[in-house]
């Protein structure tokens, strides 16, 4: 077994063709899905046919590959037994060919169209029982009129019996309109079921599918088998992670424990079924961004000077018209220079909003077995993996918004794992589901802490001890704000756990307001997560042990200015400090 060779000159293909002594022909390829690797965004499928060669210069042909398929993304590969095989161009091209159902379609069809000629005669004489029965009505009508008409003629005449008459045409006329309105409602149900076959027949119109051709320039040097793999991309194809978080917190002396299974949602409307492949996952983006965007230089200026306003001139009264048609047309002018300018601005902050980009980390995952995926959109939900990893238990809690202490557990992505993608996260403690949340983009090395719920075991309580204002001095008056507050967290637990407490102190906005701050103890930390203002405790709460935290705060300022509190979100922050620079 041989394989392939590439990039073949034109003199030695001509050099093979002439001593063989034989002619170009077309070889016909079906070929199948083999495997498929799915993108974020997008898929490499892989296609697989088996030819068999005679020797001399031929054109595999494949007319398979589907209308979605990216044309510059189309590579040859392939093998062969019993002597060499040598390719020597590939011509892509768009083509439109006869479905792959054509034959039963057209056996549909003709079943179709013939309960449609049903109907038709059906409807027909349906028609013409009530032409008969509306016949019938005249002839009532002249018996109804009977009493009314004269006897003419010399004889004698005996008189009719008008009862039975009566009778005759009460009963001929409920009859005939009885006829003529069921026969109206089986026309309308014929009319119906008439409507539902035309549609029918029109979906199965034997429209063409678009395809991709590919025609592969082959010579051997004797006849061969030949199994060749055509590779493409497509766009319409994706794949989401999610997972499952499930804690187990553990009792007294026993270690917690997360078990952390990834999962996987596959989608696709390539115009192709994927049955029975072999499917891979990978993390990479073969449509982002390949390259850093260009960075330009920034300059800042004074703006300039706001144009004198126009001195009014008088207009000759000749040209009124133009006048007010010139300052008609700077009107627009100027509006469609803001227009423009404005709409530039618009573009320039999305591009600043721009979406991470993932392209820096590769990993595969291989499920496991053959993989059937429809076209039709429909979620195939696939296992990837499952990792059994130490979780490192901690309490948070921020009792300024909420006394409610939460359990949380830290978990470290270890080396030997692969890259963690965003997703969706159904949390499960001690085996109860909790809720669900979100893991970020995680690279080997990197934790994350997840949130499990409040934890009963461990309350916590903040009581404002001290809120008072005055003013002070004699010459210069000085406005003060005293707060001051006291935390207590009380563990519950059979074991010692980790307790995180945030807060905040207010951040002075003016050069005129002073903030002092008392803490006892001292926080672990400040300004956390570069959030001004923040504070955290951390430490560990024994077995059935309390903890308090006092802290507080004075604020002066001029007494004659009031004091606004004002709370301010990072993006607000982040936003004036770009306006600034």
């Amino acid at each position: 077994m041989r394989g392939l060779v590439w990039g073949i000159s034109t003199a030695a293909l001509s050099a093979v063709a002439l001593s063989s002594g034989s002619y170009a022909a077309d070889i016909p390829g079906p070929s199948k899905i083999d495997a498929v690797t799915v993108y974020p965004s997008g898929a490499d499928i892989t296609r697989v046919l088996k030819v068999k060669i005679p020797a001399g210069e031929h054109t595999v042909v494949v007319n398979d590959l589907p209308a979605g398929a990216l044309p510059q993304s189309i590579r040859i590969d392939g093998k062969a037994t019993g002597g060499a095989l040598q390719i020597g161009s590939v011509d892509t091209r768009r083509v439109a060919v006869p479905r792959a159902d054509s034959a039963t379609i057209a056996t549909q069809r003709r079943a179709m169209e013939d309960e449609i000629e049903k109907l038709k005669d059906q409807r027909a004489l349906l028609q013409t029982e009530i032409q008969a029965a509306e016949a019938q009505k005249p002839f009532i009508q002249n018996l109804a009129a009977l009493p009314s008409r004269p006897i003419t003629g010399s004889g004698t005449v005996a008189e009719p019996d008008w009862l039975k008459i009566a009778a005759l045409i009460s009963e001929r006329s409920a009859a005939v309109n009885k006829s003529i309105l069921e026969t109206g409602i089986k026309i309308r149900d014929t009319d119906r079921k008439l409507q539902e076959a035309t549609n029918k027949l029109s979906e199965l119109a034997p429209a063409p599918e678009q395809r991709w051709e590919v025609k592969i320039n082959a010579q051997a040097a004797s006849a061969l088998d030949a199994e060749l793999t055509v590779r493409y991309q497509i766009q319409n194809a994706n794949w989401q992670p999610f997972y499952d978080a499930r804690l187990t917190t553990g009792a007294k002396g026993q270690p917690s424990k997360l078990q952390m299974i990834r999962r996987a949602s596959i989608t696709q409307r390539s115009g192709e079924a994927w049955d029975n492949i072999a499917l891979t996952l990978s993390t990479t983006r073969p449509a982002a961004a390949t390259a850093a965007p260009e960075l330009n230089m920034l300059s800042v200026d004074f703006r300039p000077d706001a144009p004198p306003p126009p001195v009014a001139r008088s207009m000759p009264a000749a040209a009124p018209m133009a006048g007010a048609m010139s300052d008609a047309r700077g009107r627009l002018e100027s509006a469609a220079k803001a227009k423009m300018e404005a709409k530039t601005d618009a573009v320039a902050a999305t591009e600043i909003s721009a979406g991470v980009d993932l392209s820096g980390f590769q990993a595969q995952f291989s499920i496991p077995g053959k993989v059937t995926v429809q076209q039709t959109g429909e979620q195939k939900r696939v296992q990837i993996v499952s990792e059994d990893l130490d979780a490192n238990l901690i309490v948070r809690t921020v009792p300024r918004f909420d006394q409610t202490a939460y359990l949380y557990a830290k978990l470290a992505l270890p080396k030997t794992s692969s890259v963690l993608l965003p997703g969706q996260v159904s949390l499960f403690r001690d085996g109860t589901f909790v809720g669900q949340g979100r893991v970020p983009q995680l690279a080997q090395g990197e934790d994350h802490e997840l949130g499990f719920g409040a934890d009963d075991l461990v309350k916590v309580k903040r009581v404002v001890l001290e809120d008072k204002k005055g003013e002070s001095g004699i010459f210069t008056s000085t406005r003060a704000e005293d707060r001051n507050f006291v935390i207590t967290v009380k563990n519950l637990r059979t074991n010692p756990v980790p307790v995180v407490v945030l807060d905040r102190i207010p951040v002075s906005a003016h050069q005129d307001i002073k903030v002092d701050a008392t803490f006892k103890p001292q926080p672990t930390k400040k300004d956390v997560n570069d959030r001004r203002g923040t504070v955290q405790w951390e430490f560990s709460a024994a077995p059935d042990s309390e903890t308090q935290i006092a802290f507080g705060y004075k604020v002066s300022a001029p007494a004659g200015k009031q004091i606004d509190y004002r709370e301010k979100t990072p993006e607000q922050i982040t936003f004036g400090a770009q306006h600034r620079f």
